[in-house]
């Protein structure tokens, strides 16, 4: 793998941090278990871009999540064009997905989308996601759907990805995977390990072959009517400390 030479002294210190945090998240996807080789992105707006000039930070195409690093994140416009120097290219079928998101929702500064085993499960079932689990209920609070139209490539598919999306903070792509949306790179994976573990009870429930017990309505409903609160307070912030803890003893090398 070419070397690759740090832009730490070249961005802003709020890009900089946006960088480790994201390099990070990589990182813990692949920690556990979620990466598909290359196949899958997380991308993050560059604080400080708005008002059509926005710019993202998107994996370096090739690279394995283990070996992300926040120099080595590729900084792109909202169009997929490359902005800053690197080696290595970008998915365009995964930045079609991403940059519908971030263009529709100001509050969707990170977008984190995982074709993991549990969730490609569950994306293929009729009925979804289910209530059978307290994990669930978070996920069930601000969750929505969007049917498979073929690898990710179409323009067209935005308008439908978003309008079903909506302002909901979790999304199941029916046969294809999951994705959440965030206001931070932490939210963002807090979001989606509560999403897989989610989808990892119901396969395993239902592995069981007996019958599952479903949470009662009265209390689904009840958390639905405090989507937006419930997964503003989720705690992201509190639990990402310990989580950039985990990874430095691990690998530090996700901050180069």
């Amino acid at each position: 793998m070419t070397a690759i030479k740090s832009v730490k002294d070249i961005v802003s210190e709020a890009e900089w941090k946006t960088r480790v945090d994201l390099a990070a998240c990589y990182r813990l996807v692949a920690l556990y278990g979620w990466d598909d080789l290359v196949f899958t992105h997380i991308s993050a707006r560059v604080p400080g871009t708005t008002g059509g000039e926005e710019h993202f930070l998107i994996n370096p195409y090739g690279m394995l999540f283990e070996e992300i690093t926040a120099s080595s994140l590729v900084k792109v416009d909202i169009n997929g064009n490359i902005v800053m120097e690197t080696n290595y290219p970008i998915n365009p079928a995964g930045f079609t997905i991403h940059s519908a998101i971030h263009a529709a929702r100001e509050d969707a500064k990170c977008v984190l989308h995982i074709h993991s085993i549990n969730g490609v499960a569950v994306s293929a079932q009729k009925n979804g996601l289910l209530p059978i689990s307290q994990q669930s209920l978070f996920a069930l609070s601000s969750i929505a759907y969007h049917n498979y139209e073929g690898v990710a490539l179409n323009e067209d598919e935005k308008p439908r990805l978003v309008a079903d999306l909506g302002d909901k903070n979790f999304l199941i792509l029916r046969n294809h995977g999951l994705l959440t949306c965030a206001e931070t790179v932490a939210d963002a994976f807090l979001y989606m390990y509560i999403l897989e573990s989610s989808c990892m009870i119901q396969v395993r429930a239902q592995a069981g072959g007996g019958d599952l017990i479903p949470v009662p309505d009265i209390i689904l409903k009840g958390i639905q009517a405090q989507a937006k609160v419930v997964t503003k307070n989720l705690g992201g912030a509190l639990v990402w400390p310990g989580l950039l803890r985990k990874l430095d003893r691990k690998d530090p090398s996700y901050k180069e």
